[in-house]
């Protein structure tokens, strides 16, 4: 027998076997409640790479062509004139009255730029021009825009709104807290917005290189081998049997389906289960063996939702839970059939905009048959013809989400419309729900708690409920919990607590011994910072340095974890050393501005003032209200016996942040000195 001929057959059996596995399910009462087994695919192996958009349109190049023109296929892209959506003229320019500042997009031949300045009368007192790398959105809806400094990606202060067609701050910007050129573009950002990046371990937000768009692999896995089957021209009849060197997610049950979309369609407050990160998960696996997404949960309002919250809205709907079954046939190679699912209404490899409405409306009719269910509309004619007979107007309507400011989306929650009083009631916070896992354990609950306090609203209550999850009566309880523990701990600011649990460890034990994992997350190397803060803020240099040594071997990368450690050798009076560590970060990242200042600082020390002179002057330009960097200054200018501009900038601190007691204090310092 020839021995491809020979290896094809045994395939296919191996196929037909894996065929009947996957099926043999435990059956259940309801969705919650469901385990499907998932089959076994060839490219959950770690062997299985991915290999990139352009190896799978070598044999499908008219999917290829229509899916780089979706959502997904636009989402990541090098900033050009062809990628941009926005519109650009000498009125683009946006004021944020909240910093006092302006900014100004525009072209300098191709290369796109954001201005930031401010204005004191008709005097330009601050300009700061950064170019714009990269553009992530579509354009469907939004546009914005990020800057690479040597693969440290950080977002800019504007985006494009093309639904309104109107430049404004970028979401979480608004209302005072506009980071500017800041906020930092961390691994799970990137994740969702794009294909698998080569990210640098060790840091939060470098990058070696970026690919370009959301790509076929998200959905499918890794491809390397599919085209190696392929190459060996080992074919499967998919008419027949699924092929399991590739997934095709519409033969996928339902939950595991669900699964694939859920990976970037369920925001929230996605926590990482023990030492998985946001590369793990491949279309065919379970969701929750890799994460839990948790979505705040609030009485009277089942009408506000997050932007990409799809998933969680469709399986609130009465379609959904009266669609679902979670076992079929034997045999079927589409399980979910009859159940309704993301891809019931969307084509993943058609764009949106050129689905016609007709495909969405003749999924609802499919059910909601007048002829074959006796199940028709109750609108009256008149209201059904002035729509056009659209059923997502009336049942998805299109309404703002709670998190993307001038953006309208078609709420998935599918249901009869909302009364208008109902809207109007006062919500009322119930708590934490992990949307894709039933039983979540405490450690995980825990979690999600600092991090919703953390990322999304500083409310108290949630670091409570963080605390009734987190047992710490016995050794084993702190060691069980101990980076939650601290973590809490450090966002309490309580730091004897955080010391007494140090203690019960033993500080050598969890120096060299606990904590001495590197990890995509830094969870380790976190802990270890916390625990120099709390050593710093109680006084005791030399084991606040011992940590944040630690902290920097772990995460070499994290530029704010080498300042620190910088910071703590000026603390023993090691300037030379200090200096050495602050040089490294600027020449890992010219605009860390911490760095800069601090920088300055040693070198004043020192008795070079010229050096510090060039330095602040260098930080001004990218921070003219970093109040340390002003505090600096001012101190650089009674060294210079300058006690009027000292008096002068020192009144702007005050005036700015009223709460700026350093500044008071040398202000009274200096009443009585004259120049």
């Amino acid at each position: 027998m020839n021995f491809s001929v020979k290896n094809t057959i045994l395939f296919l059996l191996f196929s037909a076997t894996l065929l009947l596995m996957a099926y043999c399910e435990n059956r259940s009462e309801s969705p919650s409640d469901s385990k499907i087994i998932s089959p076994t695919y060839l490219n959950h192996s770690d062997t299985a790479r991915y290999v990139g958009m352009s190896q799978c349109k070598l044999c499908h190049q008219d999917i290829y062509n229509s899916f780089i023109q979706t959502g997904m296929g636009k989402s990541f892209e090098h900033a050009n004139r062809q990628k941009s959506a926005a519109s650009f003229s000498k009125h683009s320019v946006l004021y944020d009255k909240y910093s006092d500042f302006y900014y100004y997009p525009f072209w300098d031949k191709d290369s796109m730029k954001i201005m930031e300045f401010r204005l004191q009368g008709k005097d330009t007192v601050h300009k700061r021009i950064e170019k714009v790398d990269y553009i992530i959105g579509s354009g469907q809806h939004t546009n914005s825009h990020i800057y690479s400094t040597n693969g440290y990606l950080h977002q800019m202060p504007m985006t494009f709104y093309t639904q309104k067609g109107q430049w404004d701050l970028p979401p979480g910007f608004e209302n005072g807290i506009n980071t500017r050129f800041s906020r930092k573009i961390g691994l799970e950002c990137m994740s969702c917005h794009n294909s698998f990046p080569d990210f640098i371990k060790g840091s939060e937000n470098k990058y070696a290189s970026l690919p370009e768009g959301v790509s076929c692999e998200r959905c499918h896995g890794p491809g390397s081998i599919h085209i190696q089957q392929r190459q060996q021209n080992i074919k499967i009849d998919t008419s027949i049997y699924i092929d399991y060197s590739i997934v095709n997610p519409g033969k996928l049950p339902v939950d595991l389906q669900f699964d694939v979309c859920q990976r970037c369609h369920l925001q929230g407050n996605t926590v990482l289960k023990e030492d998985k990160s946001f590369f793990d998960f491949k279309p065919g696996m379970k969701l929750s063996d890799f994460m839990t997404v948790f979505l705040p949960r609030y009485k009277n309002a089942d009408d506000q939702f997050i932007m990409a919250s799809h998933a969680d809205r469709l399986k609130q709907s009465l379609c959904f839970i009266k669609s679902y079954q979670p076992e079929t046939a034997s045999g079927s190679l589409r399980p979910y059939k009859n159940s309704l699912t993301c891809v019931t209404c969307h084509n993943p490899h058609v764009s949106v905009k050129t689905t016609g409405k007709e495909v969405f409306n003749t999924a609802c009719k499919n059910c909601h048959n007048p002829i074959k269910n006796n199940n028709s509309c109750t609108e009256k004619q008149e209201v059904r013809d002035k729509i056009l007979d659209n059923c997502v107007n009336c049942h998805m309507p299109k309404s703002g989400s709670i998190d993307i400011p001038h953006v309208t989306v078609h709420d998935h929650y599918i249901r009869k419309p909302v009364k208008t009083e109902d809207i109007r009631k006062i919500k009322e916070f119930i708590g934490l729900y992990a949307i894709n896992e039933k039983n979540s354990d405490n450690t995980i609950k825990a979690k999600a708690y600092l991090q919703q306090y953390e990322k999304f609203e500083a409310n108290p209550v949630l670091l409570d409920s963080a605390k009734a999850y987190l047992a710490d009566k016995t050794i084993d309880d702190i060691k069980r919990n101990f980076n939650l523990l601290i973590h809490l701990c450090f966002i309490k600011q309580d730091y004897q607590q955080l010391l007494f649990y140090i203690n019960q460890l033993g500080k050598d034990y969890v120096l060299k011994l606990y904590l001495t994992k590197m990890s995509w997350d830094n969870t380790d190397a976190w802990t270890l910072y916390r625990i120099g803060e709390a050593y710093s803020n109680t006084d005791n240099v030399t084991d606040a340095y011992q940590f944040y040594k630690k902290a920097n071997e772990l995460a070499p990368y994290n530029l704010e974890f080498k300042n620190k450690l910088g910071t703590s050798l000026m603390a023993q009076h090691k300037v030379k050393e200090a200096i050495a560590i602050f040089s490294d970060i600027i020449k890992e990242n010219p605009k860390f501005i911490q760095a800069l200042n601090n920088l300055g600082y040693a070198k004043l020390i020192t008795g070079n003032s010229e050096e510090t002179e060039i330095i602040y002057k260098r930080a001004l330009q990218l921070d003219p209200d970093y109040e340390p960097l002003l505090m600096n200054i001012a101190g650089f200018h009674i060294y210079k016996k300058e006690y009027q501009q000292a008096k002068q900038l020192l009144h702007q601190l005050v005036k700015k942040n009223p709460a700026n007691q350093q500044a008071k204090q040398v202000l009274e310092q200096l009443a009585g000195i004259k120049n």
